[in-house]
This record gives C-alpha cells, sequence and structure tokens, in this order.
C-alpha cells in the first residue's frame, strides 16, 4: 500500500521534531519521513510530518504562515528566551499596565526585523548556533525580515501575558517574547507555546502520538494522511492529456494553452483520471512548463478525520 502522505500530528511537550519524526519512520517502515517547520522540544501543537514522496514538498509546507499561541512571563529574562533557560535578569513587571502592553504589542506588526535567539537551531559557519552558545562562543547575530500577519493580546494578568500570533516562516516567538519585556523595561520569557496552525494543518484536527500509535496498531493509519497536493492548493491546476503525462514523467518540457505571459508561475497537474502527476513551472523565456517535481504513481489518498 503507498505510503505517501502528510500527518498532521499534535507535538507533545518534551520530545524534539526530529523525536516524532523517528516515532513516525518506526511505525510505518519508510525511510523517507520529515517534519516541515521545527518546535521546540517544551513546545506543542502542529508538526506536519511527510512521508515517503510527500517529503518533496517539505518546502511547500515550510513557505506557508504559521498561527502561535503563547504565554509570556513578565519579569524573568533567560538566555534561551523560554522557561528552558538560565535565568539572566530579573525586573519589577507590577507596574506593566495594559496601555503600555498594547504600544509595546503594535509595533510587531507587518514586516520586522528580528534577531533570532542564539539558543537556535541556526547555523553559523556551518555549526548550529545552539553548540556555539553552549561553549561561550560570541556571534554577533544579523536580524532577518518576518511579517507578523497577526497578534492579539489573548489574557493579561499581572506578570502574565497570552497572545495569538500568526506569522510568516522564519519567526522566533521565544524573540517576540524577549523583546516585548525589553520595551516594557522589565524582561520577559516564552513561558508556553503551542502551534495551532501551520498551513492547511489545523490543530483542531491535529492526531496525537497515542492515537497514532493505536491507528498502526489496527492498520487503519492511512486514513490520517492528507494527500501530496493538500498543501499545493496555491498553485492552479491543469489536467494534461496522456501525450503530455508521458512528457512530465520523462522530464519533457510542454506546451499548455492560456500560457501567464511573462510571468513566473507554478501549477499543479493532473491526468484525466484526476491523479496527481507533479508541479509544472512555467520558463518565461521558452515560452514552456518545466516538470519541476514528478510524482510517478502518486494517486489520491483518501483521508478520514
Amino acid at each position: 500500500m503507498a505510503m505517501d502522505g502528510i500527518l498532521n500530528i499534535n507535538k507533545p511537550t518534551g520530545i524534539t521534531s526530529f523525536g516524532v519524526v523517528a516515532i513516525v519512520k518506526r511505525l510505518c517502515g519508510e525511510k523517507r519521513v520529515g517534519h516541515a517547520g521545527t518546535l521546540d522540544p517544551a513546545a506543542t501543537g502542529v508538526l506536519p510530518v511527510c512521508i515517503g514522496q510527500g517529503t518533496r514538498v517539505i518546502e511547500f509546507l515550510m513557505d506557508t504562515t504559521k498561527a502561535y499561541r503563547a504565554e509570556i512571563e513578565l519579569g524573568v529574562s533567560t538566555d534561551t528566551y523560554d522557561a528552558e533557560g538560565k535565568v539572566t535578569a530579573q525586573g519589577d513587571a507590577s507596574s506593566v499596565t495594559r496601555a503600555q502592553l498594547d504600544v509595546a504589542l503594535a509595533s510587531f506588526y507587518g514586516e520586522i526585523q528580528q534577531v533570532p535567539p542564539m539558543y537556535s537551531a541556526l547555523k553559523h559557519e556551518g555549526r548550529p548556533l545552539y553548540d556555539l552558545a553552549r561553549e561561550g562562543a560570541e556571534v554577533e547575530l544579523k536580524s532577518r525580515a518576518v511579517t507578523i500577519h497577526k497578534l492579539e493580546l489573548i489574557d493579561f494578568q499581572p506578570c502574565s501575558v497570552t497572545i495569538e500570533v500568526v506569522c510568516s516562516k522564519g519567526t522566533y516567538i521565544r524573540s517576540i517574547a524577549h523583546d516585548l519585556g525589553r520595551m516594557l523595561g522589565c524582561g520577559a520569557h516564552l513561558k508556553s507555546l503551542i502551534r495551532t496552525r501551520c498551513g492547511i494543518f489545523d490543530i483542531k484536527d491535529s492526531v496525537s502520538v497515542p492515537r497514532l500509535e493505536e491507528a498502526f496498531k489496527a492498520g487503519t493509519w492511512q486514513q490520517l494522511l492528507y494527500p501530496i497536493d493538500s498543501v499545493l492548493g496555491d498553485l492552479p491546476s491543469v489536467v494534461v492529456s496522456d501525450e503530455k503525462t508521458r512528457d512530465i514523467k520523462n522530464g519533457k518540457p510542454l506546451v499548455l494553452e492560456n500560457t501567464p505571459g511573462e510571468k513566473l508561475e507554478r501549477r499543479r497537474a493532473y491526468t484525466t483520471d484526476g491523479r496527481f502527476i507533479g508541479v509544472l513551472r512555467f520558463s518565461p523565456e521558452e515560452q514552456t512548463w518545466h516538470p519541476e517535481k514528478v510524482f510517478l504513481g502518486s494517486g489520491p489518498v483518501l483521508k478520514q478525520v
């Protein structure tokens, strides 16, 4: 049976994202398994795990927006910007007002420059930053442009703030917590984090690791798989003839009607019987479509929740 698709897993706390991947590998016996977007061990929530040919669309999942619910503790700063780190400073957060908080949070809207945490998986000269941080190395971290599409204050209690954030890829919620504490002058760190959405995958539809293990024992786990093309809904689709299907499988460029002129574009390609065959990319110079990703033998995968 086919082992190509995507699982929407609710990652538990205390395990790494790669740890979840290892569990899925063990359960399904497929070597090609990968996740789309790392969650810190203490974080929970949506972790898309791609299996088989599904690993070839990870890049599309990585580019999607994410949504989080974060609890931030005011008055305490840590070296990792979260509750797992060592306390580096303490401040008085008792005088922070709702008005001050609203002003500070408003500064995060839109495209911002964000400095990632030193304790992160980003690499500097080929080495993860967290390894360098543990060695006490000093690295000048460069800011990166990220986009905050939505930031809503959910709850404000003395020394505790809960927010919901919708953001672009590459956004560190830990850095938002740290920067918020700095703006308020009292320090802060991320106390807890839940990813509630990653692209099309919502936490309401996610499956826990125990439930996934039960589904494997019962032989029903494939009913939890999402089709590979489900994450490519933003791409226009095209149905190709049997002849063009053979061209795509052989990696040959082809001509399609209604080409987009000079605009660079991708399309999802389907056979006449509705089977997903691949992703095509348009070449303005050649005015032809090139098979960018071909999914040989990939067919519809039914998912039942």
